[in-house]
Parts: structure tokens; sequence; C-alpha cells
């Protein structure tokens, strides 16, 4: 069987958060059959990214396949998101029906709104921490790790990304990602503000 894997894209969304985890799962497409990796917005028209990147959805709400994975990206977009109610109510839709549901940074934050993450471990941008857990006390908030996973919610950024890969599709396949990509997350720079991550939860 194959795998549609579904990138969720609105103005103002962080240009790696997409385009991060967009570099795994396409990676993993060329060494594993039948994986898709297609992206979605609520119209099929042209998104602009918070730096000024534009990107044209492959697909919109209307006439997106039906998808395996979901993932959400953050930025300063998720802000406004969280008051559309036509973006939270396909999340919902999608969620009842893909195997993994997955965010990126500030994403957690329209996974928390759409109602998808009580009782659940979820994990966000560090400076966001404080206003998701005062935002949505029933989701246990986590800190200092690179990826949490709880169920078939998966929360944080690139690791979470080849974790998934991992899961999907095998550890030499997720490695063999991670080597094309020459992603090695050891920063060149160390101090007192370099924070010390834990490693992901499940």
């Amino acid at each position: 069987m194959g795998t549609t894997i579904g990138i969720l894209l609105f103005d103002e969304l962080e240009e790696l958060d997409a385009i991060g985890p967009w570099e795994v799962f396409t990676m993993a497409a060329q060494q594993q059959e039948g994986v898709r990796v297609v992206t979605i917005a609520e119209r099929p028209e042209r998104v602009r990214c918070a730096k000024g990147l534009r990107i044209l959805p492959d697909h919109g709400f209307d006439d997106a396949p039906p998808l395996d994975v979901l993932l959400v990206p953050g930025g300063q977009g998720t802000r406004r998101e969280i008051d559309n109610g036509a973006l939270l109510d396909w999340i919902r839709k999608v969620a009842a029906e893909c195997r993994w549901l997955t965010s990126v940074c500030t994403g957690a934050l329209l996974l928390c709104e759409a109602g998808l993450a009580k009782g659940a471990r979820v994990t966000t941008h560090w400076g966001y921490l404080p206003t998701l857990r005062e935002r949505y006390p029933e989701t246990q908030v986590l800190e200092q790790q690179r990826y949490v996973h709880d169920g078939k919610l998966v929360t944080a950024g690139i690791d979470m990304a080849l974790w998934l890969v991992g899961q999907q599709w095998g550890v030499p396949c997720a490695r063999d990602v991670q080597r094309a990509m020459e992603y090695e997350p050891a920063p060149p720079y160390g101090g007192p503000g370099l924070m010390q991550w834990g490693p992901g939860l499940g």
C-alpha cells in the first residue's frame, strides 16, 4: 500500500517548519515505492510564508487526497488560524482518518485548539511553552525534547520527521535520509544560551 503525507500550508507559516520535513519525507520517498508528499491549503492559491517564500499548494481542502500522515507547521500564522473554523474542522476530519498526526513548533497550537491534544504530551517552540501551557491546561507541554510521541500524535521538528520515517520504513531508511541530508544536529556555536535537548519520548 502507498503512503500519502500531507503538509498543511497557510499564510505566515514558518518556512523551515514545512520545508525541513518536506526534505525528510521526499528523500524517504526516493527510497520507498508508493510514497507521495503533497501540500494542502484551504484554497489552492499561493501561500506567503513568514519570511516571504511563496508556495503554490498541490490541493485545497475540497480536493485533498486521503492522508496517512498530516503535518501542521508553526509560525506567526498559527495565531490567526486558531480562529479559522474551516481549517480546524479540516484538521479534525483528517485526524480521525490518518495514521499519524504531527506538528512542528507552534503548529501544536492548532492541534490543541482543534481539541486533538487533550490529555496528551506535546512540545513546541521553547518561546511558546508558557503560552501553550496556560492556554491548554489539559495538555502536558514538555520542554527540552526534540520530539514527543504520544499515540498517533508526534510534535516537534526535523527530528520528528526522521523518527516518523524510521517508524514507517525502518531505522536504516531514516539513517540513510539523515546521511543524505548531512543532518547532524551539532551546533557550530556553544555557550550559556545553548539549549540542552533530551531524547524524544515514546
